[in-house]
């Protein structure tokens, strides 16, 4: 006896499962029952505790169903309202969080090119093997090698006044002496006919 009664309080308290009603007609009068009873609990509710309270449904055929205590757009207004300010409240903590994601990944990038920087200067080199060793030794040799080649380019670069200064020289020296050779050529008073006749005398 204790057995069957056991067994039927379970049964009892067993939870109904909710599931699409199959049929329509029976859909139909379900949907038509319950919003009544949904809408007659929100009145209750807005007596009893002097709340704002709007309700809106649409049936499966897409027919409108509403109930509010007060004026519908109003109630709408206040919610659109609080809405947007709830929003703007959370759009500073988002950029909060988006400021913070962002610090943590440029303080592990930080770290991450410290920890390198130390092993280029042969530091904090314990436990590192042989092929990062390799790569290490491949970035160095890159970076000595553009080192070297900046070296010659900023070289070249102060010597290239030097050079155009020397040659400068060089080419006025050049033009005064060819100057002189001129005037030394050309330079001299014409001879006169007695000038001539002594020259030949001379060499006769």
């Amino acid at each position: 006896m204790a057995g069957r009664s056991s067994l039927s309080s379970s049964m009892a308290r067993e939870k109904i499962k909710i599931k699409k009603i199959d049929n329509i007609t029976a859909r139909q009068v379900t949907f038509s029952k319950r919003r009544r009873g949904i809408f007659k609990k929100a009145e209750e509710l807005s007596v009893l505790c002097d709340a704002d309270i709007a309700l809106i449904i649409f049936s499966a055929t897409g027919k409108l169903f509403d109930f509010s205590n007060s004026r519908m757009k109003d109630i709408l207004a206040r919610y659109s309202a609080h809405a947007n300010y709830e929003k703007k409240e959370e759009e500073p903590f988002l950029e909060l969080q988006l400021e913070n994601s962002n610090l943590a990944k440029l303080n592990s990038e930080v770290a991450d090119k410290n920890q390198e920087l130390r092993k280029l200067r042969g530091e904090d080199l314990q436990g590192v093997d042989l092929e990062e060793l390799l790569q290490l030794e491949r970035i160095l040799e890159g970076s000595l090698s553009r080192v070297l080649e900046t070296k010659m380019i900023e070289l070249s670069q102060e010597r290239k006044p030097a050079l155009l200064l020397d040659q400068s020289d060089t080419s006025t020296i050049h033009e005064e002496g060819q100057y002189s050779s001129e005037s030394i050529t050309n330079g001299g008073p014409p001879l006169t006919e007695d000038d001539s006749s002594d020259t030949s005398l001379k060499l006769g």
